[in-house]
């Protein structure tokens, strides 16, 4: 038996090539649980694992697809039965082990999650790896005291998957968000998510000598790191806290510990891959009741596998605008 998938191969120069090709159930790796997946999304490290690898895939040839949704086929687990719903996200499927990128994916049942009530395989799909961590960075800026009305929450990279999620959800319970983008263009994409003020790139990624600015933010989901990072830290108010989703600024933070001393500043570390499993399905819950559906469909932009190797690309040159949806079976 055979099924489409996206094989990423890598020759003897070290060079990789990425097409669909018809593969055979027996080359699926081990696992206790066999998912005839529907929908896949497209993430930054997707397109590291479709294009150069970035050290993230140890062998080849390769199947990609960090996040799937669909339906169990098999499972030698007793937790899932066939006709079950499930997510995948993390756990370095996609990278170390085969991943989405395919109609049929095999994997240890510790990796899923059931699919929560009120969503559907594409809607898990537009959210993905991007809307869990936005969701896991509200939930942490929340456990940490964050409450409507205490001032503008940032959302750094704004108009990327996590950025249009965080958005839509610190807007829809209430709060105020800032959005902080480097392409105009998606003004009115950030607003029509929620956002009520929208911040230049360039006002906010400049490096001041100052340790603290004026105090600003009530909270920060941030994206960037680096240099942006450093900055926010001396804008946040007394007692704020900044979840850290993301590098696309780079992975150094020329800051001081002056805002952590002085203000009480907490920067809250978010790992989305080796996420405990009672704290995924909190998520996934949150994100059920609390992403509106209307604006999480605004964010999708469809595609199929073969749409894939130049999607890849794209992401990586930041080209890629909310959240993919890629159908398998299309």
């Amino acid at each position: 038996m055979t099924f489409n998938a996206l094989m990423v191969r890598k020759n003897d120069e070290g060079k990789t090539s990425a097409t669909v090709e018809q593969v055979s159930t027996d080359d699926l790796p081990a696992g206790d649980v066999t998912v005839a997946v529907e929908y896949s999304t497209v993430n930054y490290k997707d397109g590291l694992c479709i294009g150069p690898g970035g050290s993230l895939v140890r062998n080849y040839p390769h199947v990609p697809g960090i996040d799937f949704a669909g339906t169990v086929e098999a499972s030698d687990d007793d937790r899932y039965k066939a006709g079950d719903k499930v997510v995948l996200t993390g756990w370095r499927v996609g990278e170390a082990h085969w991943g989405g990128y395919g109609q049929k994916a095999r994997v240890n049942a510790d990796w899923l999650v059931p699919l929560p009530e009120g969503l559907d395989t594409r809607q898990a799909m537009a959210v993905g790896t991007a809307g869990f961590t936005a969701m896991l960075a509200v939930m942490a800026l929340q456990d940490h005291g964050l409450v409507a009305g205490n001032g503008p929450v940032l959302v750094t990279g704004a108009a990327g998957g996590v950025g249009s999620v965080a958005t839509a959800i610190l807007a829809a319970q209430g709060f105020e968000v800032a959005a902080v983008t480097g392409r105009p263009e998606t003004a009115e994409y950030l607003k029509s998510l929620g956002a009520s003020q929208i911040v230049a790139r360039e006002e906010i990624n400049e490096t001041t000598k100052r340790p603290l600015e004026k105090e600003t933010w009530a909270g920060c989901v941030d994206a960037v790191g680096g240099d942006m990072l450093a900055r926010v830290l001396g804008q946040m108010k007394y007692g704020a806290s900044v979840s850290a989703v993301g590098l696309a600024g780079g992975m150094k933070l020329p800051a001081t510990v002056i805002p952590f001393l002085l203000r009480g500043v907490n920067l809250l570390g978010i790992d989305s891959v080796m996420q405990p499993y009672d704290n995924r399905v909190r998520a996934w819950g949150r994100i059920a009741k609390d992403l509106p559906m209307d604006k999480l469909e605004a964010m999708i932009q469809p595609a199929v596998l073969s749409d894939l190797p130049d999607l890849g690309r794209a992401i990586l040159k930041g080209q890629v605008k909310g959240r993919v949806v890629v159908d398998v079976n299309a």
